[in-house]
């Protein structure tokens, strides 16, 4: 790692950030803020969430819908799911879905936590949460382990090229001091490697998998036109779980 320039984060630390010559993989040097900066888990300034949210949804349901076979059989964790309106968003459409997050409180999707006697999942998401860790690679292995899959299916924010100019990127959330990892697709084609696992990437959606999938079908499926002009279909041919889930925590409060 080589060290290429400075910022100021939560406007009083510097931050000296380091980029490998040959991966592009940008970091931050001991973020020792990372305490203060996480007293408020989901950053007030990240105005974009609910409509990322509604986007991720419906990439998502249509990935695995129409790329990866799922018709409601398989269970799922959203990984740092932070309020749980991901969890939420999929299971109305049908998808099993379940939440974990060890800095956030779990309000909009209640009842679905996922624990080690939920069962194996067939994939973990995480969605805006690389640029979150420290270490990617150890994160990356204890997520699948933690859920007992083999595909990780995430996003974040790539550059390309040089490091972009601290004043220039609005990705690096100085104000923040939250996002302390970058990464380009070689970054990323590397970090699957380590993994053994294959690559994959198409419309903001990033796969590390051991399935092998069609390139072109998933730029397809994953495309805002496409996942968007399906989506009323999609959610006819699968059975909402919010009706559902309504009944079984009803249950679960009304027990004595």
């Amino acid at each position: 790692m080589s060290y290429i320039f400075s910022a100021e984060v939560l406007q009083k630390y510097e931050a000296r950030y380091e980029v490998c010559d040959s991966c592009a993989y940008l970091r931050i040097c001991n973020p020792h803020w990372l305490e203060e900066a996480y007293s408020s888990a989901i950053a007030d300034a990240d105005t974009g969430l609910v409509s990322r949210n509604f986007l991720i949804a419906e990439k998502l349901s249509s990935l695995l819908f129409w790329e990866m076979a799922e018709r409601g059989g398989g269970r799922y964790l959203d990984s740092a799911g932070g309020y749980g309106m991901l969890t939420r968003l999929m299971r109305d459409y049908g998808f099993d879905f379940y939440w974990s997050d060890k800095y956030c409180e779990n309000t909009l999707a209640c009842g679905f936590e996922y624990d080690a006697e939920s069962g194996k999942c067939v994939a973990v998401t995480a969605m805006e949460v690389l640029e979150h860790v420290i270490d990617p690679v150890t994160h990356v292995k204890e997520t699948l382990s933690y859920a007992n899959a083999d595909t990780l299916i995430f996003s974040t924010e790539l550059y390309n090229g040089a490091p972009p100019n601290p004043a220039e990127w609005w990705y690096y959330s100085l104000p923040t001091g939250q996002h302390i990892s970058f990464f380009q697709l070689r970054t990323l084609q590397l970090l699957a490697d380590k993994l053994g696992l294959n690559f994959y990437t198409a419309n903001g959606i990033h796969i590390f998998t051991k399935r092998n999938l069609r390139k072109k079908w998933l730029r397809i499926v994953t495309s805002s036109y496409f996942s968007k002009a399906t989506a009323p279909l999609l959610r006819r041919l699968m059975k909402s779980k919010t009706m559902d889930d309504h009944r079984k925590i009803l249950n679960s409060v009304s027990r004595p």
